[in-house]
């Protein structure tokens, strides 16, 4: 078998050998099993729910989404242009071309009621818009584990400044896009496919990018770029499938048209928004369980004292890492130890860092190399707070158990 091709040093990659190896990379990746991730993760945490629920969140918080973004608008006049350009580039990216035209119309129209609303009525639109993005928020640390989310206060600050300035800082980079477009054409239309192809492309990565950076701000854990941005390519793939499948079906099925008549938007729109709502959950999961799936390493079912087996296991590891020369051992390497998924290793190790008997050690600057290390000795730390902690809480109905089995005598060294 030849070696690989290696460059010189001072030669750069060509784009041939550089789509060389990103077309051996999809070939090397876990296809089949990130499919049965995605199908364990969709039935085990209800995904389908959580998207009805999100679906009727986002279908009360459209009109006041659009009436922030609209107001903000106005306020600025030298902005018009972008808001033509960003309500244009909206309807053609999120939603089907079957009813862009007519959501768009009755969004602008039921937005320009809101003027007449009084200090109260638009309140109540702000505190309907900034509930969906506390419920998406709440969605995606639940992906991801996470038990402790940012302070309220914090959220939302992040999330008025994303509902503000975002509109904005979008619409008017759509503007210069669309500008620079315009000025090559004579550059831009001896491409093949031209412009149009140009403007698909943008819209595509544009719509990755949107969605990666959602799935790398929100949760309040740290999520790595390329991991974020592998979702969002799967978010931004799906919905373009999702949309020629939905158009597809709406021509060659014309059966809400003919149900519904001129209402059949209202039940398209909700189908559409949860499937949108189906495809970014999707997403979520990728991201989330990247490091696992190409660990090779497959989430364990949830069995009882599942936990507390983790942090023993966990603390065999460490104690044995007490005499190597690190002293501990980083998340990735306890996770290809106990061929375990980090996301439900991770709750176990916060857990025994709330109890003082693991640390985190983190000497450089890279998170990569932030160490776990043994701080507990097992010969002389009741068992008891781990049980009560993972196991079973000690209450009122428990504490029978504890007294006659008297778990409050071992110690960590009889479970180890």
């Amino acid at each position: 078998m030849s070696p690989p091709f290696i460059p010189p040093a001072n030669q750069p990659l060509t784009i041939t050998k550089r789509l060389e190896g990103l077309l051996q990379g999809l070939l090397r990746f876990p296809w089949k099993s990130t499919a049965i991730t995605l199908r364990q993760r969709f039935r085990d945490d209800r995904l389908g729910l959580t998207a009805s629920s999100l679906t009727f969140t986002s279908t009360m918080a459209l009109v006041p989404l659009v009436t922030v973004a609209l107001a903000i608008f106005t306020a600025f006049p030298i902005f018009s242009t972008a808001q033509n350009v960003l309500q244009k580039w909206l309807m053609e990216s999120l939603i089907p071309d079957n009813i862009a035209r007519q959501v768009l119309g009755y969004l602008t129209l039921f937005a320009s009621q809101s003027s007449k609303l009084g200090g109260a009525g638009v309140a109540l639109l702000l505190v309907t818009a900034l509930a969906l993005m506390l419920t998406i928020d709440h969605t995606l640390n639940s992906i991801w584990r996470v038990r402790t989310p940012r302070p309220f206060g914090q959220r939302l600050l992040v999330y008025w400044a994303g509902l503000t300035v975002g509109p904005l800082l979008l619409g008017v980079s759509l503007s210069i896009t669309s500008y620079a477009i315009s000025a090559s054409k004579g550059v831009v239309g001896v491409l093949p496919g031209g412009v149009p192809l140009l403007l698909d492309v943008l819209q595509f990565f544009m719509l990755a990018g949107g969605a990666a950076a959602l799935y790398h701000y929100v949760p309040n854990t740290r999520v790595k770029w390329a991991h974020a941005w592998a979702g969002g390519l799967f978010v931004s793939a799906a919905i373009e499938l999702a949309k020629k499948a939905l158009t597809l079906y709406l021509s060659k099925v014309p059966a809400y048209s003919v149900l519904y008549g001129a209402f059949a938007t209202v039940p398209i729109l909700l189908i559409w928004i949860y499937t949108a709502w189906v495809i970014v959950l999707l997403g979520a999961v990728i991201a989330a369980y990247l490091p696992s799936l190409l660990q090779g390493v497959r989430p364990r079912g949830r069995s009882h004292g599942l936990q507390f087996q983790l942090a023993l296991e966990v603390m065999q590891k460490l104690e044995g890492a007490r005499t190597s020369e690190a002293r501990g051992l980083t998340i990735d390497q306890l996770t290809g130890l106990l061929q375990v998924d980090a996301l439900q290793l991770e709750p176990v190790l916060e857990t025994l860092c709330e109890l003082d008997w693991v640390g985190l050690l983190q000497e450089e600057l890279a998170s990569d190399t932030a160490r776990y290390v043994l701080l507990a000795d097992p010969q002389r730390t009741a068992l008891a707070p781990l049980l009560d902690a993972l196991l079973l809480h000690r209450q009122g109905i428990t504490q029978g158990l504890w007294d006659k089995g008297r778990w409050a005598d071992l110690m960590l060294r009889d479970a180890l």
